[in-house]
């Protein structure tokens, strides 16, 4: 991946705007305030959080994201206003420590696929244009096609079913046993198409749901989520905020789920953040409602329509269950 400057940003940050609205208290972000951007990609929302005076630990798992960082003006500063961490989101806990911050005052994660992800043949995340079938966002780890290629029809026709909400999942799981090996995402989409009887010009490519499941399973991004929310809210100081923006359903569930648990709703419990007493403070307010782009910001860039950003202010209550040992 080319190196990405701070004046050249190679795409459109989604709901910018908004999501800076939801990371400033009404006293405004001071020169020194603390913000992680959890999904660093080509830097966005880490951009304008400089620019309102912020420093910014940025993490992402993605090689070229860290990279490209790496030749931004701010990571030279003494001190830094640019601190970058080549980890999973999961981990932001643990990456904060190492550098000798506690607390925050912001954490904003923009959920899924980059753009710059997207638009690389070569990274295998997109059956728009045909590429090696890889879809991992840290370039290491089982592959999508270690994936397709290795894994029994029960376990395909699940995660398809799971993560793509895909009706038809035995269906296209059978079509891809019998046509194994799979190498390029131009074949699994072919693969996906023919079991589906796909007729060209129709709205929706019905590779679509296909392709979004085995990416989550390949990169374990509901669980990679389910634990970054939960180390935001370790991290989060008093009257911190968190903003997420997301992508998809299953995303938008997690967060919604989260937040209103978080806010005092009867929590579910879940492997990363173990049942509560109702009792239990709230360490979250009222979040906000579902924030969606406006028909300005769509047109402009297609990608922001199925955007959802919410986020809440974090209170003083201690984190929740074993979080806060």
């Amino acid at each position: 991946m080319p190196q990405v400057s701070a004046a050249q940003p190679p795409h459109i940050p989604v709901l910018l705007d908004e999501v800076i609205a939801a990371l400033t208290p009404k006293g405004g972000l001071t020169p020194g305030s603390l913000v992680v951007d959890a999904t660093f990609g080509a830097g966005g929302y880490t951009r304008r959080l400089l620019g309102a005076g912020a420093t910014v630990h940025a993490f992402d798992r993605d090689p070229d994201a860290i990279a490209a960082g790496r030749a931004w003006g701010e990571v030279s500063e003494n001190p830094p206003r640019l601190v970058l961490h080549p980890r999973r989101f999961s981990e932001l806990a643990e990456g904060l420590a190492e550098a000798g911050v506690s607390s925050v005052q912001g954490v904003v994660f923009d959920i899924g696929v980059s753009s710059m992800q997207l638009d690389q043949a070569a990274r295998g995340f997109a059956f728009s244009s045909n590429g090696p079938l890889d879809m991992r966002m840290s370039q290491s780890g089982e592959s999508a096609a270690d994936f397709l290629n290795g894994a029994s029809e029960e376990a395909i026709a699940d995660v398809l079913y799971h993560y793509g909400e895909e009706r038809q999942s035995r269906r296209i799981a059978r079509a891809v046993v019998a046509a194994r090996p799979l190498t390029t995402t131009g074949q699994f989409a072919d693969v996906v198409r023919k079991a589906l009887g796909y007729r060209p010009g129709a709205p929706k490519d019905p590779a679509t749901r296909s392709f979004q499941a085995v990416r989550i399973h390949v990169n374990g991004e509901l669980d990679e989520l389910h634990a970054g929310l939960a180390a935001a809210e370790r991290v989060l100081a008093p009257g911190g905020r968190l903003a997420v923006v997301s992508f998809h359903s299953l995303e938008d569930r997690i967060v919604k789920q989260f937040l209103r648990e978080g806010a005092g709703a009867l929590p579910a419990g879940s492997r990363h953040l173990p049942m509560s007493a109702p009792t239990a403070a709230p360490v979250f307010e009222k979040p906000s409602a579902a924030i969606r782009p406006g028909a300005d910001e769509q047109a402009r860039n297609p990608r922001a329509r199925s955007a959802t950003l919410r986020w809440a202010v974090r209170t003083a209550a201690p984190a929740r269950g074993a979080l806060a040992a």
